[in-house]
């Protein structure tokens, strides 16, 4: 036959045990003597063992009691030192953050940013996963991604992390002085461009905006990459016009190993956008997001 009890009087019977009294116990936790009595009676019936021998002056443990006390005790000690524990993790930031982000992302936001945990949180681990596809967070375990403004997906706490994020079609010299410099988005079906897959195996359009309007260019050319920084690499090495945020190319940009063109026509995007499940958020990860956020 299963025996049945709870925790609850187990807990009871412990501090009887420890106090030497019902009436002690029952004052400890604020109930009727008559119902501490009772929990122990029937603990007693449950295990089928007499645990306390009581008389009108003294009460005292059985062998099985005392037994019993020693476990309950040990038991409740390390359970309280586990909630302990808890309450550090809640007071004091530390732990495992896991965040899926670009490698544009990691290396041009993350990693600058969260630096300065290595002083402020040394309690606190940041695994910064690289993907060139979209991943659920949930279902692959990370505690929070980074995206595109728009490309959030719904039921997700958002957090700005950077302005947005202008686009730039760049190339080397050279290659404007074979081609020529494209004076509008048209112009660009004379140029070999470097293409962008994306996951789903479709090219990435160029996008502009002519006279209020949108305008699409699919870019063809020998070159195909997904991942920007590939682009980037190539059309330093001359290999075509590539289509990239300007922050991946500033300093060559600064330094004239590439130059931009079609530059009233740029696109802009909302930005880069700090994401995660609307739940319960661990201190470790609240300072992840105090830290990134403008």
């Amino acid at each position: 036959m299963q025996i049945r009890y709870s925790y609850n009087d187990l807990h009871v019977f412990m501090l009887v045990a420890r106090e030497g009294s019902f009436t002690k116990a029952a004052t400890k936790l604020g109930v009727a003597q008559s119902g501490v009595s009772r929990t122990v009676r029937e603990l007693e019936e449950h295990l089928g063992l007499q645990l306390l021998t009581r008389t009108t002056r003294k009460l005292s443990l059985t062998q099985a009691g005392e037994q019993l006390y020693r476990t309950t005790l040990e038991s409740f000690q390390t359970l309280e030192n586990g909630l302990s524990m808890l309450a550090h993790y809640r007071e004091t930031p530390s732990g495992t953050v896991r965040i899926n982000a670009s490698q544009h992302a990691i290396e041009k936001v993350l990693l600058p940013k969260l630096a300065v945990f290595k002083e402020r949180y040394p309690d606190i681990k940041l695994e910064l996963i690289s993907e060139s596809r979209f991943v659920d967070i949930i279902t692959e375990q990370f505690d929070a991604g980074v995206r595109l403004g728009g490309e959030v997906s719904e039921g997700m706490i958002a957090v700005r992390i950077t302005p947005d994020m202008e686009m730039v079609v760049v190339a080397t010299p050279e290659h404007f002085r074979r081609y020529g410099f494209p004076e509008t988005p048209k112009d660009l079906s004379l140029h070999p461009c470097i293409s962008y897959q994306l996951e789903d195996g479709n090219t990435y359009q160029w996008e502009f905006w002519m006279n209020n309007k949108q305008v699409l260019h699919k870019p063809e050319g020998q070159w195909v990459f997904s991942d920007s920084y590939m682009e980037v690499a190539a059309a330093r090495m001359g290999l075509g016009l590539a289509y990239v945020p300007k922050e991946l190319v500033t300093e060559d940009l600064d330094q004239g190993n590439l130059i931009q063109v079609l530059k009233p026509f740029s696109h802009h995007y909302e930005g880069l956008f700090l994401y995660y499940p609307h739940r319960n958020v661990s201190p470790a990860l609240r300072m992840v997001v105090n830290t990134l956020k403008i």
